[in-house]
């Protein structure tokens, strides 16, 4: 299969610099793939589990966490808020995440605030989850 450069950054910097036959992620209107050839096109990201497939065949998952996904001229740039890869992440971690914001979703009387925030967390520790099964 045909492979195009990708470049993978946050905040923080640059976390993949190299040739891909794949890039799978969530945009905010679903989920999506990159392929070489891919027209001009650009989207921001949604938050969810992402793949690059590298020219051996393999893969390798991350959690994305928003952000904005660039193809132009034959070259993919993603530039994630947050982007873990699969040996990054701490299941331990996650899974205390994922009780906190449950029991603070289970709470009466939060603000709509507090509440939206709640709910963002679940989903950062449920995507980071699903990265790890």
């Amino acid at each position: 299969m045909r492979t195009f450069p990708l470049k993978i950054g946050t905040p923080d910097g640059l976390l993949f610099d190299g040739e891909a036959e794949r890039v799978i992620c969530r945009s905010i209107t679903g989920d999506m793939a990159i392929l070489a050839g891919h027209v001009n096109f650009c989207t921001a990201l949604g938050m969810g589990q992402a793949q690059v497939v590298l020219p051996d065949g393999s893969r390798r998952k991350a959690a994305c966490i928003g952000g904005m996904i660039t193809m132009m001229n034959g070259s993919c740039s993603l530039l994630a808020t947050t982007w873990e890869w699969e040996e990054e992440i701490d299941r331990e971690r996650a899974e205390a995440a994922k009780k906190r914001a449950s029991e603070l979703l289970a709470k009466s009387g939060l603000t709509d605030q507090e509440y939206k925030s709640a709910q963002a967390k679940l989903q950062r520790a449920l995507v980071r989850l699903g990265v790890k099964e």
